[in-house]
């Protein structure tokens, strides 16, 4: 049989809801405010929920239901707080952290969070065979990046160890002022290991482990229900050490991709929460019901990927030009309904006191003057290069801009190709791309979650680009206590990055999306990521 889309799935589904609504029939909506079910667009299926292997951000907000690292990030400050570790000491030369986990931390099937499950993870994500891409977010512990990328094949020798259940002790090969804010992400999750060997080796990806009834994890919530491009389900975990404060039932992701249509599911009782707006709502929405539109300012970019390791663009004449050949205003109007402001850098303003560099210019003559000195006047000799986007309802029209500009001030002629969000991360991340757009949203506040992820070979680096110069600033930031001085360190990296063109920046966000009148305590995030168990659903 054939399967319905699933953008028309939803549409006929909200249509219904709409048609529902004229009998005054509870909603969706009402009835989870009833039974404290918190709805959520996340405007992408997940390609996993694996935390050692999932990427994307929209993946990344449900893991956070199911798992707690050491610490969570306040909110509000983005400031690490006690998570699966009640309390931590760090040594006076800034080297060790001995965590101490609570006494009543549990996983979901009711066993104890131990020190060796934190060991087994960090094992696990760190095993050269796991292929991690964010593995580099534990490279900060001694030894790490040796293990991780082959140089040292005994675990024993990275700088973890469990002197007893309830104490873990992480030795650093240097200091690192964020730390306590990398513990909260991801990456730094654990995850069972009877569960994960149940249903593979610890190195397999994609194993039965991370489905319902399967998954185990020690977050506040746990995995009952995964849809495929329909709806995942999380439900209150009793075991979670602060259940007790826990004021949902349940919280119900929907990957829906289309922002028009979750703006009629929003609209027709479907949704508390959006992921987005369509940006000629925003205008409306301001004026009619402000209440219910938030635009929350949060780090995060959109840039352009260029593949270095293709023809013509590992020619940096080419690249320059058309980084030039931009109209970044006329997109953040046009495209993004003034929500967004133009980028001229990699590192969003107001991220942990650094100042940016002088960023990327925009001069059409100057662009087609580069193209010539290229040897492809007037584009003449280019081949027609494929320009890859997520298929929503923005990128598309950005897309279409570029693709009109380029044409028009060079002669360079770019199709466009929609993809779903995992199949163009995949396709980026193996470099099977030409010309991408791509973003990131940091990870924790400071500008070396953003510079970090164009590095020699990093998991997050879509563009093949490389610069040993770069990566040396990097690493003499990574060893600097002196606060300005590290700043600085960095700023001559970026600047490096910008002047290389390894990508193109385009604009850095604000969120803007919509919200219940119900929804109570849904924090502005800077790293645009909610802890479910702080919100509350009131009528």
């Amino acid at each position: 049989m054939r399967r319905i889309p699933r953008t028309t799935a939803w549409l006929l589904a909200i249509c219904l809801a709409l048609l529902s609504s004229c009998s005054k029939r509870e909603t969706a909506a009402d009835e989870g405010v009833r039974t404290r079910t918190l709805l959520v667009g996340n405007a992408a299926e997940p390609a996993t929920l694996d935390p050692h292997a999932l990427n994307a951000y929209t993946d990344m907000r449900v893991a956070m239901a199911l798992f707690e690292g050491l610490t969570v990030l306040d909110e509000a400050t983005a400031k690490p707080l006690p998570g699966a570790a009640e309390r931590w000491e760090v040594s006076a030369d800034g080297l060790v952290y001995t965590f101490h986990l609570r006494a009543n931390g549990k996983w979901s099937n009711g066993e104890p969070v131990t020190a060796d499950d934190f060991v087994y993870s960090f094992h696990r994500i760190l095993t050269p065979a796991l292929a991690s891409g964010y593995a580099y977010m534990l490279w900060p512990i001694k030894n790490a990046e040796a293990f991780n990328t082959g140089k040292r094949q005994d675990f024993s020798a990275v700088g973890v160890t469990a002197p007893d259940a309830r104490t873990l002790r992480v030795t650093l090969e240097r200091p690192t002022a964020y730390l306590l804010a990398l513990a909260a992400h991801s990456t730094w999750f654990p995850v069972p290991r009877g569960t994960v060997e149940k249903f593979g080796k610890m190195e397999t990806r994609d194993t039965l482990w991370i489905r319902p009834g399967n998954l185990v994890g020690n977050g506040p919530f746990v995995l009952t229900e995964w849809k495929p491009n329909a709806r995942i389900t999380v439900a209150k975990n009793p075991h979670y050490w602060n259940a007790a404060n826990n004021r949902l039932e349940r919280v119900q992701f929907f990957p829906i991709e289309k922002s028009d249509a979750e703006e009629l599911a929003f609209r027709a009782g479907q949704l508390h929460v959006s992921y987005s707006v369509p940006a000629s709502k925003i205008a409306v929405y301001r004026q009619q019901t402000p209440e219910r539109l938030r635009i929350d300012p949060y780090l995060a970019n959109t840039f352009i990927t260029f593949n270095v390791t293709k023809p013509p663009l590992n020619n940096l004449k080419v690249r320059r030009a058309l980084t030039l050949a931009l109209n970044r205003a006329a997109l953040c109007d046009r495209v993004y309904g003034g929500a967004r402001i133009p980028g001229f850098t990699i590192v969003p303003p107001n991220c942990g006191g650094y100042t940016d560099p002088a960023g990327q210019k925009e001069d059409f003559a100057a662009a087609r003057a580069l193209l010539a000195e290229a040897g492809f006047p007037g584009g003449a000799g280019l081949p027609v290069m494929p320009l890859q986007v997520v298929n929503d309802d923005k990128d598309p029209k950005a897309a279409e801009i570029i693709q009109s500009l380029w044409l028009k001030e060079l002669g360079v002629k770019v199709t466009i190709e929609q993809l779903e969000q995992k199949t163009l991360l995949q396709s980026q991340q193996t470099l099977a791309h030409t010309i991408g757009f791509s973003g990131w949203i940091a990870d924790y506040p400071d500008p070396y979650t953003f510079l970090e992820t164009f590095r020699t070979g990093n998991g997050n680096n879509f563009t093949g680009w490389g610069s040993t110069a770069y990566d040396a600033l990097l690493d003499e930031a990574g060893a600097t206590v002196d606060a300005p001085k590290r700043l600085a360190l960095l700023q001559r990296a970026e600047a490096i990055l910008l002047d290389d063109v390894g990508a193109a920046p385009l604009n850095f966000s604000a969120r803007a999306f919509l919200i219940h009148p119900a929804v109570k305590n849904w924090q502005a995030s800077p790293l645009g990521l909610n802890r479910f168990q702080e919100i509350q659903l009131t009528r």
